[in-house]
């Protein structure tokens, strides 16, 4: 097999993936594959001997691409038209393609989305959604990592202020509530503001806290927490109402919640440097 051949398997062995990328980033099923397309017209005119990392390259080649689309549609919205069509919340022509974004992302996601700028968009979908490192994001996007960083959280914070207030006012009781009751230990108490089928997840540097395996089930999450969290504090994390953990004033871990119908769903616990410094953390009044 000779070094194109070999190279454009390895290309479709990521199409789908990197498709997934510009999907989340354009909004359009269709723009995502010209960009994906796009980004393989520029990859098979690359020097690829010297790249060591091939899924991480590709995907800083798409999120350019995708970007250079962001921009040259935003700029398109800055021209008047006249007698043009109401605008749509995003890019998704069709409904059936539609729905299925709106699963993976949110519709109400998508909405914000088209609310942020370009370099926002792709900072937020690529480090929170993919799990891209800011030092890769950086480049992308002209920006150093802090910078980078910046961006992803200033996006974040305009996703959480698109909540209803008085949704956000009841996840932060609940997230009150809970963080009480598992200072007291009151086991008793945790299951209720849990749901039944609740998870705890861990990443890599958070894991030492507890097994390394995802916790399944209000008992095992309830058990697991009760009287675990008397060092932690209610804060605001990124605007959504959490626990911080700190060292000497310096947050260390933070615990993410995702609240439904007044029940908690799942928590994050996440201890890793980079991502902790990312967040913006404001401190709230303690019961």
């Amino acid at each position: 097999m000779s070094a194109d051949d070999l190279l454009a398997a390895e290309f479709e062995e990521h199409r789908e993936r990197l498709t997934a990328v510009a999907h989340r980033l354009l909004g359009s099923r269709a723009e995502a594959e010209d960009a994906v397309q796009e980004a393989w017209l520029r990859v098979s005119r690359a020097e690829t001997g010297e790249v060591d990392n091939l899924a991480g390259w590709l995907t800083t080649v798409v999120a350019r691409v995708s970007l250079n689309q962001l921009r040259s549609r935003a700029s398109r919205r800055e021209d008047p038209i006249e007698d043009a069509p109401p605008p749509r919340l995003h890019a998704v022509a069709d409904p059936a393609e539609e729905a299925v974004l709106a699963d993976s992302v949110g519709l109400a996601l998508l909405a914000v989305l088209d609310t942020l700028s370009p370099a926002e968009r792709l900072a937020f979908v690529l480090h929170d959604l993919f799990d891209v490192p800011f030092e890769e994001i950086a480049p992308i996007v002209d920006r150093s990592p802090a910078a980078a960083r910046q961006l992803a959280s200033r996006a974040r914070r305009r996703v959480r202020g698109a909540e209803p207030r008085e949704d956000a006012a009841r996840k932060r009781e609940v997230v009150s509530a809970f963080l009480a009751a598992s200072k007291d230990g009151d086991f008793s108490a945790l299951l209720e503001l849990l749901h039944p089928e609740a998870v705890l997840r861990y990443d890599t540097a958070a894991a030492q806290m507890g097994s390394a395996e995802d916790l399944r089930g209000a008992d095992a999450v309830a058990r697991f927490l009760s009287g675990k969290a008397r060092a932690a504090r209610l804060a605001l994390v990124d605007g959504a109402p959490g626990w911080v953990w700190s060292l000497r004033g310096e947050p260390q871990v933070v615990f993410g919640f995702t609240v439904e119908e007044g029940l908690v769903t799942s928590i994050d616990i996440i201890g890793e440097k980079e991502r902790v410094a990312g967040f913006a953390i404001e401190s709230l009044p303690q019961r």
